[in-house]
């Protein structure tokens, strides 16, 4: 996509050298999400540099996002645009195909190659709350407030949230947040694992640019090993996930041979 078509979809993309700053810019109506704002993430990820080792997602204004634009849910109210509206008049595998499309825009976050970074600021409901899931790590600011909304509406969480969620605070508590549909602040959101650090508001900027900076001073291929280390660890026994370790060090070791003046062994 070109930066004028991201644009129309509410999404700005910055990129300087190792670091991709996604924006969403909707901030007049609290960077509510539209099915072409997912669209467009989705292209971000399939078109993302291959130099890039860290991604911010933040929201433009006061807010990280309010989540789904209500007039998505509405027939015809979004004016010739896709709307989630349109999914009534489709059958299951139907619906299921196109949410999948929708799930694109938030699970490339999970790629290896980078660390995804969630700059939370404000609301962060719905969809806002699976965005911000959907990224590795997540600052917030004093202010943030979280919240799975959906099942105040008869739905449920679709953008690829559930799991990310139970693996930060576990079972009980994400069934709780997700079932009763009620606020979580930035206190409580680093108290049960949610969230690494809430600072004031105009903190929030240089909280994030230090972690991206301590980020980025290990080699690139450690930090990438690392992050699919720490994703496979909780699917895998102990003899499994101690096998990758392996694997993955003797990966490192075949890379750093050359720069220590080390001949590698044949594989």
């Amino acid at each position: 996509m070109t930066p004028e078509q991201l644009a129309a979809a509410g999404v700005t993309l910055d990129i300087a050298e190792s670091l991709a700053t996604v924006s969403l810019n909707r901030p007049e109506v609290r960077n509510a999400q539209t099915p072409a704002m997912w669209r467009a993430l989705a292209e971000i990820g399939e078109t993302l540099p291959p130099e890039v080792r860290v991604v911010v997602v933040r929201g433009n204004g006061h807010s990280f996002s309010a989540g789904l634009d209500r007039a998505m849910l509405t027939p015809g109210a979004a004016e010739g645009a896709e709307s989630v509206a349109d999914l009534l008049a489709k059958t299951d595998a139907e619906i299921s195909e196109v949410i999948d499309e929708y799930q694109k825009g938030f699970t490339w976050l999970r790629d290896p190659s980078f660390i995804s970074i969630a700059a939370v600021q404000g609301y962060a409901i719905g969809a806002g709350f699976q965005l911000a899931l959907s990224c590795d790590l997540r600052v917030v600011s004093e202010d943030a407030q979280f919240s799975m909304k959906e099942s105040a509406l008869g739905l449920v969480p679709d953008l690829t949230g559930t799991k990310p969620l139970v693996e930060s605070v576990g079972y009980s508590r994400a069934l709780e947040i997700c079932a009763t549909a009620r606020m979580v602040g930035s206190v409580e959101a680093v108290d049960i694992g949610l969230a690494l650090t809430a600072v004031p508001a105009e903190g929030l900027d240089a909280a994030v640019a230090d972690l991206v900076s301590a980020l980025t001073a290990p080699m690139p291929g450690a930090v990438t090993e690392i992050k699919r280390l720490m994703q496979s660890a909780p699917s895998h026994d102990l003899d499994e996930q101690r096998r990758l370790e392996r694997e993955a060090q003797a990966r490192r070791f075949r890379e750093l041979a050359p720069l220590m003046g080390v001949e590698p062994a044949e594989r």
